[in-house]
């Protein structure tokens, strides 16, 4: 069975953690971890962008001129979309983006990237992180003392503003809280930091 040291805040091992091989030990399959990636993607975007056809912009009831005899080109609406103030063709519209995705391939996706961290050793696992005060020093103290470098994700288990807050100002690291951390956050991430009862809820969601 795999394990990771368990380190506290100081960088120093306090113990060992077993690993569950059906999630951290699966052969990665990249294209469902694509997939996945792409409707988290998919899934931010608002789709509120919305434009005017001709049938609804205002005016252009009446046509400009008559159909011979002027020596214009022919018109029937000064609301077609090559005149000013015309209608856009084929602008963006209210849309829905969402992807949908089966729940097991969706755990497959989780399965394949954590299993993918794991195998470059790139996850760490807290004992345990409690915050009396707000202090973006301490957290940068703390990640210092674990030796990280690049985009961190720090998963915790419980809400805690205090860690969050803490976390907040520091560009390159994003909270989560198990064990809601998607595929997105995993690959987009150079190092993933659990702390001991995030790790467990994630794997008890993960197996069942």
């Amino acid at each position: 069975m795999p394990e990771l040291a368990v380190l506290n805040t100081d960088g120093v091992e306090v113990g060992k953690i077993d690993l569950l091989p059906e999630i951290f030990e699966v052969a990665p399959n990249e294209a469902v971890v694509h997939k996945a990636v792409v409707a988290h993607l998919a899934e931010m975007r608002r789709g509120t962008a919305d434009t005017k056809t001709r049938s609804d912009v205002s005016g252009g009831g009446v046509k400009p001129w008559r159909q011979k005899g002027t020596g214009r080109a022919r018109q029937g609406s000064i609301r077609a979309p090559h005149w000013r103030h015309g209608g856009i063709v084929f602008g963006p519209h209210p849309r829905d983006y969402s992807v949908d995705m089966p729940k097991k391939m969706r755990r497959l996706a989780i399965r394949s990237a954590l299993s993918a961290k794991f195998a470059d050793g790139c996850i760490r696992v807290l004992d345990e992180l409690r915050f009396d005060d707000f202090s973006t020093k301490k957290m940068l103290g703390i990640l210092e003392s674990l030796g990280l470098e690049g985009k961190t994700l720090l998963v915790v288990g419980e809400p805690d503003d205090k860690v969050i807050k803490s976390a907040r100002n520091i560009p390159w690291v994003l909270v989560r809280v198990a064990p809601s951390v998607s595929v997105y956050d995993i690959v987009n991430a150079d190092v993933l930091v659990f702390t001991k009862d995030a790790l467990a809820k994630v794997q008890e969601a993960q197996a069942k």
